[in-house]
């Protein structure tokens, strides 16, 4: 039965006791056959050998060596490790078992072992005589007296603390920017405040209905009553009937008598008969008060006299409704509102957040006569009128947030230096929109926001450290852009100090907003 083959280890120039014990750490239970390299020498020192020989043990494993070096194949041989001149002569010869206990202890002294103070002169550690009880206590009170002093050090560095409190300077800006939304642009153009539109489209029917306002008259009844005639002459007078009697206002109404009366002889004399308006004075025109009708048409003029002591009545008009252009002009452009208001309601959910719709922008592209349908015609006798339209609305939006970008910008650039702004109070106002003759939005848009002058904590504290409270005071307050009128306040700890600590790293900054 052949003997197990040993696993090979081969040294290079630069190994030491550590990497050769890393090599064969995952070895176990076999035999390792540590080769040196052919020039140079690794592992001279006993104690290395020593070291590997311990991690050899412990897991196991015999050990051997391949050498030429002189030392090392003695330093083995006192360890009981096999050295071979050859790979080969590792194969024929026997390996022995190296020894598990390399140092003797202090009863294995040889006897003739010189004492310890023999050797002061060369020996790198020596005994001292035994010190006196003076020298004990004088030793003891002087590290007891180093240990407070070290103790004390270590207070005085670590122990101090102080607070600063600081309000750092904080003013309100606001900004008003002109902002140009244009189709020639695909982009925020900063520099020139000009940013992109959308143009939207959406096909709009809407319905409306008004009321009528022409009128016309279809029946008119005519008014009746009576009139008195008076006799001027001392003959008869025969009064034929529809004798034409009339008022005397400006626009005189002219009614006639209904039937023939003879009128008695004698000066003075009365005769009632009844009157009827004329036909072209047919309706509420023919109602006129009592005493108005005062003149008789034609000859009879000169021999009699008439007055109607009751107002005349009956006298009604039918008036219809009827439809007028006005009344037509006037629906389109109700239901163009109509429709425009329709085309914001369906074109605003297909806008992102940031967008909105330029109000004066909404208008009809696209309207024609086929689509309209009207209920009635001009002159047709209707109280109401309806239409029916669709529409083509095109709309405008614009990107809000493209403005802010533009507004926030021209903030930045407006901070005085060492200046920065605070961005969560930042605000947005959107001002009124202009509707330009080459189709361009002109708006403004406000910004207002907190701007502070930051606080370089790391530095204060450097600056402050070890410094009495009032060259603190008098740095902070001509050094550091505060509040106007915002005294820094200091606590120290423990509080009987008068000087900041000496670590900066012992003071703590804190910064506050200023009062509303």
């Amino acid at each position: 039965m052949s003997k197990q083959r040993p696993h090979f280890v081969q040294l290079e120039k630069n190994d030491d006791a550590n990497s050769v014990r890393d090599r064969i750490s995952f070895v176990r239970g076999e035999r390792v056959l540590l080769v040196w390299p052919e020039e140079g020498t690794v592992l001279t020192r006993k104690l290395d050998l020593v070291l590997v020989q311990r991690e050899a043990m412990r897991r196991a494993i015999r050990l051997a060596l391949v050498t030429h070096d002189p030392m090392v194949v003695e330093h083995a041989k006192e360890l009981n490790i096999s050295t071979f001149e050859t790979i080969g002569e590792s194969d024929r010869k026997t390996w022995k078992r190296g020894r598990s206990k390399v140092f003797t202890s202090r009863f294995q002294k040889p006897e003739n072992e010189p004492h310890p103070d023999e050797l002061k002169d060369v020996a790198s550690r020596v005994y001292t005589d035994d010190p006196t009880p003076t020298q004990t206590w004088l030793g003891r009170v002087g590290l007891m007296l180093g240990f407070v002093v070290v103790m004390g050090l270590m207070a005085y560095l670590f122990l101090p603390s102080a607070t600063v409190t600081l309000i750092p300077e904080r003013t309100r800006m606001t900004l008003e920017v002109p902002i140009v939304a244009s189709a020639s642009v695909s982009e925020v153009d900063v520099e020139n405040k000009r940013i992109p539109i959308t143009r939207l489209v959406v096909e709009v029917t809407e319905n409306g209905t008004v009321e009528t306002n022409g009128q016309q008259a279809l029946n008119r009844t005519r008014a009746v009553g009576s009139v008195t005639f008076i006799n001027k002459t001392a003959n008869t007078v025969e009064i034929p009937e529809g004798t034409i009697v009339t008022t005397t206002a400006s626009d005189p109404i002219s009614f006639r008598t209904i039937n023939g009366q003879t009128l008695t002889a004698g000066v003075g004399q009365q005769v009632d008969v009844g009157i009827e308006a004329l036909q072209a004075y047919a309706g509420e025109v023919g109602n006129v008060d009592a005493n108005l009708i005062n003149a008789v048409f034609g000859a009879l003029a000169e021999q009699i006299e008439v007055r109607n002591l009751s107002p005349t009545s009956g006298g009604t008009n039918e008036v219809v409704s009827v439809i007028t252009e006005e009344d037509i002009t006037r629906l389109e452009a109700m239901v163009r509102q109509q429709i425009q208001a329709r085309a914001f309601t369906e074109i605003e959910p297909r806008l992102s957040e940031s967008q909105f719709i330029i109000l004066e922008s909404i208008r009809i592209a696209e309207e024609r006569d086929d689509w309209k349908t009207y209920s009635g015609a001009v002159n047709d006798v209707a109280d109401t009128i309806t239409l029916s339209m669709k529409s083509v609305v095109e709309a405008v939006a614009v990107d809000e947030q493209f403005a802010r970008q533009i507004a926030f910008g021209q903030l930045s650039s407006a901070i005085p230096s060492g200046r920065m702004i605070v961005p969560e109070t930042l605000q947005y106002a959107r001002g009124t929109s202009q509707l330009l003759p080459d189709g361009e939005i002109a708006f403004q848009i406000t910004i207002e926001a907190d701007v502070v002058a930051p606080i370089q904590v790391d530095q204060i504290a450097q600056q402050i450290a070890f410094k009495s409270v009032a060259n603190a005071l008098t740095y902070l307050l001509n050094d550091v852009r505060l509040q106007s009128g915002a005294v820094p306040q200091i606590t120290l700890s423990p509080n009987w100090l008068r000087r900041m600590p000496i670590l900066p790293f012992r003071i703590t900054v804190i910064t506050q907003e200023p009062p509303i």
